[in-house]
């Protein structure tokens, strides 16, 4: 007798997107809400090569090799004279992407090193190259796959490797469903990344775990499929597994012509599925959250958690004025940034800008950045760097001149990796130093030890760097004086 119990049809299918895509993968219910489910793609990154090495040293076969890829982007250099000096990378993580090449091409299974034109960071690569697709299961060890589910699949991190490269399934115990409508109208110098920070901040950081989190409303689908990015790549923000956007012409029209997407007769049929996915008129969620974005100014961290966040207008919180069971974190978030309650954190100095990381590090990005850049030079004393998060978004970039409006400005434009986002390629923000980021996480060490960092979106991010401090940067898209 089987120790799994078979595949059966729910009793009341709720319609959500999420349970859709769920339910078509179930393999087995292992008991209760536990099931093992196929993966459609799998990606790796520094160590793909030499995981897959070591299981094929061992006699041990890889299961459905067309479903996984690997690129390198944690521990690349950012250097422009990385290609002639190796030793600037972290590691030898590039090394394995040279060694084993023959053998992951023998194995079936796509692998992206340093020269490769397609490298950059997985969670861009994966979308701008059709790897990534609606409806899919798709699974990493990175954190920040939640990202992918913008394209209207289910996606998440935290999966080792070897379970999936030797099975193509993953064992899951399956989450609640939280829909989190965004209404409103989005102000001026506002993006999605204002979004979804403001989101974390009227939830809390903690206020999708255990849910499987959908953002729908019509400022989330106005938005175009490369700012849907931003919002699901801080899912896990909010302690949610994954971050789903149901698919629409959005996101088709963005697919098609990609590498890895469905051509011909099978892009069709692959189009006339996916139109079945989103989530249905009376589909029944969990948990419901309206977010009004009317009057909401951009934002910006004052701690060292995504939800420490306020509108550029207002000011530091006093601790006193906290939820109780929130005081502690508040006292020890100002005591370690340095601020003081009840200061305007508008015109605090920065000594660093970071434009970069999987989260808006885009062709669009930098064409909105290189607006507010324009005419202008970064302020004495800032460190300011544009990090790509793909080759083919800095091959664009340079084609279209926006490479020449940020070095002219000042900014060091580099070459595509994680970078200051974490850090792990040695791209640290030295201790002491304030820096405004556009990335995704502020929290104690983030991006150095001893690092003080600040979220904000990529426009605020260039604002800082050329007035050197915390800046309302719908003063500049005006003209004003900031």
């Amino acid at each position: 007798m089987s120790a799994f119990a078979p595949v059966r049809p729910r009793q009341q299918s709720r319609g959500a997107l999420f349970d859709k895509i769920w339910d078509s993968h179930v393999v087995a219910n292992l008991g209760g809400d536990t099931d093992l489910l196929q993966a459609d793609r799998h990606h790796m990154s520094d160590g793909g090569p030499g995981t897959v090495h070591r299981l094929i040293e061992q006699g041990l076969a890889i299961v459905d090799p067309e479903i996984h890829w690997a690129v390198i982007d944690h521990s690349p250099s950012t250097s422009p004279d990385r290609y002639t000096d190796p030793s600037l990378h972290r590691g030898n993580a590039w090394r394995s992407f040279v060694e084993y090449a023959d053998e992951m091409r023998e194995v079936g299974i796509k692998s992206f090193g340093v020269d490769d034109p397609r490298q950059g960071i997985q969670h861009v690569v994966g979308p701008e190259t059709g790897l990534s697709q609606p409806g899919m299961v798709l699974v990493a060890g990175d954190s920040h796959t939640c990202l992918h589910g913008a394209m209207g699949c289910i996606s998440w991190g935290g999966e080792r490797s070897e379970n999936v490269l030797l099975t193509g399934t993953v064992i899951r115990r399956r989450p609640r469903t939280m829909r989190v409508n965004v209404v409103g109208t989005m102000g001026e110098g506002l993006r999605a990344k204002d979004v979804i920070m403001y989101t974390i901040g009227q939830l809390g950081a903690d206020s999708g775990n255990g849910y499987a989190v959908e953002y729908a409303g019509p400022v989330i689908r106005a938005l175009p499929q490369e700012s849907r990015f931003s919002v699901t790549a801080l899912a896990v923000e909010m302690a949610s597994p994954t971050g789903m956007v149901a698919p629409d012409d959005t996101t088709y029209e963005y697919l098609a012509g990609r590498e890895f997407a469905p051509t011909g007769r099978f892009w069709d049929m692959a189009v006339e599925h996916w139109r079945t996915l989103p989530t249905d008129d009376d589909a029944v969620f969990d948990r419901e959250e309206t977010i009004d974005m009317s009057g909401v100014e951009p934002q910006v961290t004052w701690g060292v958690s995504p939800e420490h966040v306020i509108g550029i207008g207002d000011r530091v919180p006093d601790p006193d004025d906290a939820p109780a069971g929130k005081r502690d974190a508040y006292r020890r978030a100002i005591e370690y940034t340095g601020l003081r309650p009840g200061e305007p954190i508008m015109g605090t100095p920065i000594d660093e800008v970071f434009i970069g990381s999987c989260v808006e590090s885009r062709i669009s990005d930098f064409r909105v950045a290189a607006e507010i850049v324009r005419g202008h030079r970064v302020a004495p004393g800032v460190l300011a760097w544009v990090v790509s998060g793909s080759k083919l978004v800095k091959r664009q970039a340079e084609a279209e001149g926006l490479d020449r409006i940020f070095t002219e400005a000042g900014f060091e434009w580099r070459e595509p990796s994680c970078s200051k986002c974490y850090g792990s390629n040695g791209d640290f923000v030295p201790p002491g130093k304030r820096s405004l980021s556009n990335s995704n996480r502020n929290f104690v060490g983030r991006q150095g030890t001893g690092a003080l960092t600040h979220l904000a979106s990529t426009p605020m991010a260039a604002a800082a760097a050329i007035t050197g401090r915390i800046t309302d940067v719908r003063r500049l898209i005006a003209g004003e004086p900031a």
